[in-house]
């Protein structure tokens, strides 16, 4: 498994209470491009409309040797592939208020392109500086423990 493109943030902003894999919809120079790996998940986010799931604002740049027929909108949106009942659990969990649908990782399995989607609770700003301050303590401890170890 090669991890083409992470969304750090959502680890910051929000509580993963749940993932899910999924596979993608692409066209041909898409995947190219995220082989090279001109991907980006930044901003992006999921939601459920008509039993289909799609993922929204995922920046795939255009591939360059492509042809000119072949130039598609870079943030489009794009279908992920679930099962139906997982698809049926997600938007139950998705309406409930403060949970939202983010795309955590972008990945190859195999051959495949495959994006790992989390159900996720929003964070309170207390909730971040508290796991900022927890972040802090683990580093200086680890800092004091080599520190200790090379006297």
């Amino acid at each position: 498994m090669k991890v083409i493109a992470e969304n750090r943030q959502v680890r910051h902003e929000f509580f993963i209470e749940d993932s899910y894999e999924a596979g993608i919809c692409l066209e041909g120079a898409e995947v190219k491009s995220i082989r090279k790996g001109s991907v980006s998940l930044k901003d992006s986010f999921c939601y459920v409309k008509n039993g289909e799931v799609f993922v929204k604002n995922m920046h795939v740049a255009v591939y360059e040797q492509s042809g000119a027929f072949n130039s598609k909108d870079a943030k489009r949106e794009r279908k992920l592939l679930l099962k139906k009942r997982e698809i049926f659990k997600l938007k139950s969990l998705a309406e409930q208020r403060g949970y939202a649908l983010v795309p955590i990782r972008l990945y190859f399995k195999d051959a495949l392109v495959k994006l790992e989607l989390g159900v996720c609770r929003g964070k309170h700003t207390f909730d971040k500086k508290d796991a900022l301050k927890e972040k802090d303590i683990k580093r200086s401890a680890e800092r004091d423990v080599r520190s200790a170890l090379r006297h």
